[in-house]
This record gives structure tokens, sequence and C-alpha cells, in this order.
């Protein structure tokens, strides 16, 4: 092709790519793209599950790495079926300001959306009836479905090495459909968290954009009570309190478990702008992207630069929580953040998993992968950081994240209390 052939195409290109920006973009082409939006963040949130997968099974025994593949595919497929009967509906619909949605069952889309799928013809009026939602209603639910996973993920590694699969996935039956879902009902279902009540109460509604508190620390809290009720993996602490180590076998796949992990999270953090319809969603989605990526680059290097003061070297196990937790702290708030304060709180968030991985270990809470470090204390960190820097209010913050904890810890302690009770929670 020659350069003048290439240039009039170019400035054919430029031409039309100029008309449609001085104009509004049609609620048919806004549907589009919201909806291609939900569709394709979620299939890299999808992937995050494979990240959780090879984290784990790079920071256990080798004998155990089977068990643990098995156990991750195994919650991944039970959450999403969960959510389908009846997690989505406890979460999405009839909340009004509450505390639950409706327990009906099966997820069933819009009639709307189910009538233009059946139609022979797509006319104007099944179009403008589907359009007017904003995008496609089981994009939405796909999306959606993909975060439950997550926060199931989180107990995974917590409870590695030591807990029986089918007690592991009867409790990911309960924290899918109806932990998780309940306590997102309580800010994205439109809950009592973001009601009138609570915003006059408080000075501001809970602030959680992405779910630092109500998808890490949910997951956190019940893996926190989960090693609580199963206990420490044989000789890993001994008599007088002392850490014997436990290294993992495959620190490669471990690392790279975690680039996925911070791979999917720009869809887990820019897919919850929820919109990619206008260029003002264009640009928060893009804000939010480098502000991810600062916060967890932050985690790294502070996590690394406090290991070595403390310990006089570094650790790469450390250096990986670091990502995790900066991206965990982020979470909240990345649409709020300035680039600064995102490596602020990314770097803080970094430091404190160094403290608190230890800590744990004090209290003789074995937890394999840092999990409770990285996703419960981060998060709460995080979901504060939002009063700070993100111009909400540190009371409201805070009762959202204590409201979560004592929900979410009781209710699991019970079901893991009934499960250690009834069937039997240890395979050692």
């Amino acid at each position: 092709m020659s350069k003048t052939l290439l240039s009039l195409v170019g400035a054919g290109v430029l031409s039309l790519a100029a008309a449609p920006a001085m104009a509004a973009v049609d609620p048919e082409t806004a549907f589009v793209f919201n909806s291609f939006s939900f569709l394709v963040n979620g299939l890299v949130v999808m992937f995050m599950a494979a990240g959780f997968a090879m984290l784990e099974a790079g920071l256990v025994r080798s004998k155990n790495t089977a068990t643990i593949c098995l156990k991750n595919i195994a919650l991944y497929s039970i959450a999403g079926l969960m959510f389908y009967v009846v997690g989505y509906a406890v979460m999405y619909t009839d909340v009004d300001g509450g505390f639950i949605g409706s327990f009906s069952f099966f997820y069933n889309p819009p009639a709307a959306e189910l009538a233009l799928l059946g139609a022979d013809e797509a006319t104007p009026e099944l179009v403008k009836a589907v359009t007017d939602n904003g995008y496609a209603a089981q994009s939405d639910w796909f999306f959606q479905m993909v975060f439950v996973a997550t926060a199931a993920s989180i107990v995974s590694g917590t409870l590695a090495e030591r807990i029986k699969l089918w007690p592991f996935l009867a409790f990911v039956v309960v924290l899918s459909a109806l932990i998780y879902p309940i306590v997102g009902s309580w800010e994205w279902g439109g809950g009592w968290l973001n009601s009138d009540w609570y915003i006059a109460a408080f000075g501001a509604e809970f602030m959680d954009f992405a779910g630092s508190t109500l998808v890490h620390s949910t997951g956190g809290w019940a893996a926190l009570a989960g090693a609580i009720v199963l206990g420490a993996r044989k000789g890993r602490y001994g008599a007088n309190g002392e850490v014997r180590p436990m290294p993992g076998a495959n620190l490669p796949l471990a690392t790279l478990g975690t680039f996925i992990l911070w791979f999917g999270w720009f869809g887990f953090n820019g897919g919850s702008q929820l919109a990619l319809g206008s260029a003002l969603d264009a640009a928060a989605m893009a804000i939010v992207f480098v502000n991810t990526n600062l916060a967890a680059a932050g985690g790294v290097v502070v996590a690394m630069m406090v290991t070595q003061i403390r310990y006089k070297k570094v650790d790469l196990t450390m250096a990986l929580n670091g990502a995790i937790a900066g991206l965990v702290s982020i979470t909240a708030g990345p649409d709020l953040q300035n680039h600064f304060h995102s490596i602020i709180i990314g770097g803080i968030g970094g430091a404190i998993v160094v403290f608190a991985v230890p800590l744990m270990d004090k209290f003789k809470i074995d937890d394999v992968v840092g999990a409770i470090s990285a996703h419960l204390v981060a998060g709460i960190w995080g979901t504060l950081a939002v009063g700070i820097f993100g111009g909400g209010a540190i009371l409201a913050q805070l009762v959202g994240i204590l409201a979560v904890g004592a929900f979410v810890f009781p209710v699991s302690l019970l079901v893991w209390f009934a499960l250690k009770s009834t069937v039997g929670i240890r395979a050692d």
C-alpha cells in the first residue's frame, strides 16, 4: 500500500473518529460498551481463580499440591452454582435499605432481555426496553459471580494442608449462598450501609468501591474463624511456641500466581466502575487501573524494605504478600485517590503484612499463605484509608468494618463448629 493511500485512509479514520466525539453516545452504543466491560472484566477476574490456585499450590508442601488444585476448581464451581441458585437474589433483590434481599431461587434475567433473545426480529421497541437498563443484566450477573469465588479462595489458602475437602466445600456453600451475599447486600445491594439514616447517623455512606471489606475482609474473617476451629498443622508450633518452618514446594509457581492475581485485579477494580459507556467512565476506569498498579508496587517495595530492616534480609513470600496487601488496600477506593496517596496506601498495606504474619504465628493461628494478614488486616486498613485520603467519613467506614466483622466472624465460627462436631474437618 502506498504512502499516499495510507495517508488518505488515516485521514478518513480520524475524521470518522472525531465526528462521534462531538456528540453524546447513543443508548444502544452505551449499552454495548457497558455490557462488554462487565463481560471482559469478569473474564479477567475469573482468571484470578487460577492465581489463587497457583499461589496456594506453590506455598504448600509438594504432597498437598494435587488436593489444593482440586479444592480450588471445586470451590469456584460451587460458588458459581450457589450464587446462581440463591446468592444473587439475596444480595441484589428487594434489599431496599435493609439487611438482606429476597430468597427467590434461581437467577431469572429481566423479561425484556429474554423477549429480545427469543424474538425473530430485534424491533426498536424490544431494543429500547433492553437498553433502558444500561447494560445486559446477565453480563452483570457474571461479573458479580466471579467476586464470590474470590472470597472463598481466601479461606482456602489459610486452611491448606489440613482441611477435609467435603466439609470445606460445605462451608463454601454457606459462604457463597448466604454469608457473602448478605454482607454485599448491605452496600452494593442498596442496603443499610448506604441508607439515609446511616448517612445521617455517621456523616456519610459506607464506601467500598470493589470490596476491601465486603470481599476481602469477609473472606479473611471466615478464614480466621476456620483457622481457630481447625487448629494448626501438625508440627507447625513447638512446645514453647516456636514456629517451625514449613517452606512451600514451588516458589516460582507462587510468584506466577501472584502475577496472575495482580493482572486479575485490574478487572476486579476496573470493572467495578460498572460502566464504560461514556468518556467519563473511560477516564475513571483508567485512573482505577493506574492507582491499582501503584498500590501493588508500593506494597512490594515497602514490604521488602521493612523485611530487610527487621530481619536483615528480604523474603520472597513477604514480597508476594506485600503485592496482594497493596492491592487489597487500594480496592476500597481506587476511584477516589490520587497517585501519590495510592502509593502510600499500598505501601502501608505492604508494611502491615510484615508485622501481621508473625503476629498470627504468635497466637498460633496457622495461616499457610498469609491470607488473613493480606486480605483481612489490609482490607480493614484500605477501607479506613477511604476516610483518611478519599473524602469519606472515618466513623462511617469504621462502623461498616465492625458490622461486617461482627456478622461474618461469629456466623463462620458457628458453621465451622457445626461441621467439626458432625462430619469432622481435619484431614490429618
